[in-house]
């Protein structure tokens, strides 16, 4: 996004408000704030033009650490009113602050349907695999069996895959991050941030109240370059500390393959952001801890007619056939009735 003036140089600083941040010492989100202060200035988007809308949960007072505009919404609604506030302006820099629970439980409804109009918004789904703000209950992706204070016996819930969720609504750009990873959160940020469509990215986020080291695969420094695999556009799926592993495709499965002895690089699955079929980016999206490294970076990154670009247009035609509207025609036309 650009402005006709000259904007004025804003440094991470500008866009932190007064407010003392609340959340629990050691919380991931602390780092997806920092991050996010961090890459608004190279954006070119003034603070006044910046809407950030949340639901409820811990993730949901981001709104007020923000030196911009907005909302502090109602559970698993944000990506509704996200919808309507970028439909009546669409030059408005919307972002939708999310957690598992309210994104996808509640909210499940509304953000699919967000995902698949492709507004031009950004969705940034906090994930902690658990109900913080309500103090530890299990949430729609805590893993099947896990002992909480609703689930004192294990979850018999199967979880459900946020990004497989969005490909299947075909989003046009998703991506998945780490609280700890800051270089990479911050870039993959950046790539939502300039996407036209709809960007939605989760963020794999620790609670350290109540799920602590839910992710600790993926941040140890021990394991996580086994137990993760950083996705790059146009290159080959490889992994392990010495790169040595890969993926390929066995039929329709992908498996774990050692490189050397007869594999190589080239018999590799190779990883394409912009196919226009979302079915290896599903793919990708399912492969899960143990048995695979899990994927970071961006999956999908295609573009799609906008939402608010064709609601726009349809307005367009319709002034141009009927004129613009008149309210109080509009009221005296049709069936009319007087309540006595």
């Amino acid at each position: 996004m650009s402005t006709d003036t000259p904007l004025p140089i804003l440094k991470a600083a500008d866009f932190a408000s007064d407010q003392e941040v609340r959340w629990c010492p050691g919380c991931g989100d602390y780092s997806i704030l920092a991050q996010l202060k961090k890459i608004l200035p190279t954006i070119g988007v003034p603070r006044e033009n910046t809407v950030f809308v949340s639901g409820i949960g811990c993730s949901s007072r981001f709104p007020y650490y923000m030196n911009t505009y907005g909302v502090h919404s109602i559970h698993g609604r944000a990506p509704a009113i996200a919808t309507g506030l970028k439909t009546a302006r669409p030059d408005l820099f919307v972002w939708v602050i999310t957690g598992d629970g309210d994104a996808l439980s509640i909210g499940g409804n509304h953000l699919i349907h967000a995902i698949r109009r492709n507004l031009d918004i950004n969705i940034i789904l906090f994930n902690n695999e658990i109900y913080g703000l309500t103090k530890g209950q299990y949430s729609p992706t805590s893993p099947l069996g896990k002992v909480t204070k609703s689930t004192p016996m294990g979850t018999v819930d199967n979880p459900l895959h946020p990004l497989s969720i969005a490909i299947g609504c075909e989003g046009t750009f998703i991506a998945r991050s780490i609280d700890v990873h800051i270089k990479h959160l911050g870039n993959v940020l950046a790539r939502a941030a300039e996407h036209k469509g709809t960007a939605f990215v989760e963020v794999y986020q620790n609670c350290h109240v109540f799920n602590d080291g839910a992710f600790q695969y993926a941040t140890n420094r021990d394991t996580k370059s086994d137990t993760i695999l950083e996705l790059e556009h146009g290159k080959p799926l490889i992994f392990g500390k010495n790169r040595d592993k890969g993926i390929r495709l066995n039929g329709m499965d992908p498996e774990v393959v050692q490189l050397g002895k007869g594999i190589s690089e080239d018999d590799l699955l190779f990883h394409d952001e912009k196919a226009p079929e979302p079915s290896l980016a599903y793919l990708l999206s399912r492969m899960r801890q143990p048995e695979f490294p899990e994927p970071i970076g961006v999956f999908r990154a295609v573009d799609r007619p906008r939402y608010e670009d064709e609601v726009d247009q349809q307005i367009e035609i319709a002034r141009e056939q009927q004129g613009d509207g008149d309210l109080d025609t509009l009221f005296q036309t049709g069936d009319t009735w007087i309540v006595e």
